[in-house]
């Protein structure tokens, strides 16, 4: 059984003999259709690891590590020198360290290539200017810059420092259009912005971030996780069931990957929206876990490790996310603010948490119509909604401790009404009142879906839609919330949603064996009572809830 990689290098994944998911296809026909392309992908995507293949093609050829491979007899380039530049690498916080930082791997390459005779330079843009003037004719390079908009992003927060990277890297960039010293170039990044050259009127670079032919490119697909990772397939399945490997079905590898595709597959880089892709860190982790812990256990990687970019952190910091919209599950934007944003400093806000992973296209890309973007799948969803928690309550609490994970699967009535008043004692009422009912539903599904918690909002059934309704296995729990700011209408308020519970049987649809508990709740908004103040279990009365 071969290891999952854990490299983001194509020599060191052979190497060690490790899982390799053949993309060279793509990297063939990318390298041979463009002379400079651009994608735009996630934090722990794959962009890293791509390029390195790139590279390692370009500066190696196909022997040794490309035996076994779609490209290993197709490949017939030459051998060229690669420049290797990751953002990652250098620093954020002061351009002159960042200058002196990216200055010196380009002069470590001329040295290495023996090209001599330039003028030296501590202006990145000059430098590499330089060094291209006295290359020999005959010389050409593969120059591939990961992450290139790091130190942007990391400043997004500071205007001021954010603009003096932006020109550094503006002018970085347009030193290098059109140099015929290049034989292939390929950048990467998070965010697309109109505002460093790289995508303005007149670049040579192709951007192929929603590109149909290339969307398939960065994540994996349903079809190569059961090409490639049918061991670990085969081995959950065995653990769950407590059969031999060798007897796993087709079927029940299917039904399998069904699961795994609820939690980490669903995005989109495809303009016809008909491709989509599994995160490929979030795929490697839990394939791993069946293989460490000998179970299969549906963790959240993604906010764990590649789910929360600083670029969006900071972002929160001094924008607010409008949370009643990211509710919903899908989001309309105009073409123009997805196809063109300038800048990381005015970008709409839904483009960003698109670029950065938490949502994702849910439509064609049409010129002159809106675009629709949503959450990838389960676990994209609870990390947005656990980063949204961060931002609105106070999580030092005792509503988002360890004891009370358990609380609404198996606690009583009055237990589970006693956490969410906790949940919402912990708001900043200053920035997010509670004023009306819709506010108050939109809090408490930011708290549940932040806990993963299986929450089904305004569940639609034959005669209405149910307020919040949270599944778990052997139980489900239906909340319908109603709003006043005056006690004298709290039992009116209370009698009005046990109502609505009874007649028009929310929670009833699909139930199974699962145990119900309806709970009609008022929630009084009165500055100096704010919290539950009355709440009933539908059909039971006072004296047998005792």
């Amino acid at each position: 059984m071969k290891l999952i990689a854990q490299s983001e290098n194509i020599e060191n994944i052979i190497d060690k003999d490790s899982i390799y998911v053949d993309k060279t296809e793509y990297i063939y026909n990318l390298t041979k259709d463009f002379d400079r392309v651009f994608f735009s992908r996630p934090r722990r995507f794959g962009k890293s690891l791509t390029l390195n293949t790139i590279g390692t093609l370009f500066e190696k050829g196909v022997e040794p590590y490309f035996k076994g491979t779609w490209i290993y007899d197709k490949w017939k380039q030459d051998k060229y020198p690669v420049l290797h530049l990751s953002f990652l690498e250098y620093p954020t916080t002061d351009l002159e360290s960042f200058k002196t930082s990216l200055c010196q791997p380009i002069r470590d390459f001329a040295r290495l290539n023996g090209i001599e005779g330039y003028t030296d330079d501590n202006e990145p843009n000059n430098l590499i200017r330089n060094i291209f003037t006295v290359m020999p004719e005959n010389i050409k390079i593969v120059l591939l810059i990961d992450e290139y908009d790091r130190q942007m992003t990391a400043n997004i927060n500071n205007p001021e420092l954010y603009e003096k990277f932006r020109i550094c890297i503006r002018d970085f960039y347009g030193v290098l259009k059109g140099k015929r010293q290049i034989k292939f170039m390929a950048v990467t990044g998070v965010t697309r912005l109109k505002d460093v050259s790289i995508f303005s009127v007149g670049s040579d670079i192709m951007d192929l971030s929603y590109e149909n032919d290339y969307s398939s490119m960065i994540g994996f697909t349903r079809d190569e996780i059961k090409k490639f990772y049918d061991d670990y397939l085969k081995l959950g399945i065995s653990y769950e069931k407590g059969k031999s490997a060798d007897c796993i079905t087709k079927e029940e590898i299917d039904e399998f990957v069904d699961r795994i595709a609820d939690n980490y597959d669903g995005f989109s880089f495809d303009e016809f929206h008909k491709n989509k892709v599994f995160s490929t860190y979030s795929v490697n982790v839990f394939l791993q876990s069946i293989y460490r812990k000998k179970c299969v256990e549906f963790g959240d990687y993604w906010y764990d490790v590649g789910g929360l970019p600083s670029i969006l952190m900071n972002y929160m910091e001094s924008h607010n996310l409008d949370i009643e919209k990211l509710l919903n599950s899908e989001i309309s934007i105009p073409y123009n603010d997805f196809k063109n944003p300038t800048s990381l400093i005015d970008i709409n806000e839904n483009v960003l948490m698109c670029q950065t992973g938490y949502l994702t296209l849910k439509s064609e890309i049409v010129p002159g119509y809106d675009i629709t973007l949503g959450p990838a799948n389960r676990e994209v969803k609870s990390a947005l909604f656990m980063l949204l928690s961060l931002k609105i309550f106070n999580t030092q609490t005792a509503a988002f401790s360890l004891k009370n994970r358990y609380l609404i699967e198996r606690g009583s009535a009055d237990e589970i009404i006693s956490l969410f008043n906790e949940v919402l004692s912990a708001l900043s009422y200053d920035k997010y009142p509670v004023n009306d009912e819709s506010v108050l539903r939109a809090l408490l599904q930011v708290y549940l879906l932040g806990k993963n918690h299986d929450v089904r909002i305004e569940q639609n059934n034959s005669k209405g839609r149910s307020d919040i309704l949270i599944n778990f296995s052997k139980r489900r729990v239906v909340l319908e919330l109603k709003y006043t700011n005056k006690e004298s209408e709290e039992q009116k308020k209370l009698a009005e949603a046990e109502k609505q519970l009874i007649e028009k049987r929310y929670g009833y649809e699909n139930l199974g064996d699962r145990e119900l508990i309806q709970i009609a709740s008022v929630f009084n908004g009165e500055k100096n009572k704010r919290q539950i103040t009355m709440y009933k279990i539908a059909g039971i009365s006072e004296s047998e809830k005792q």
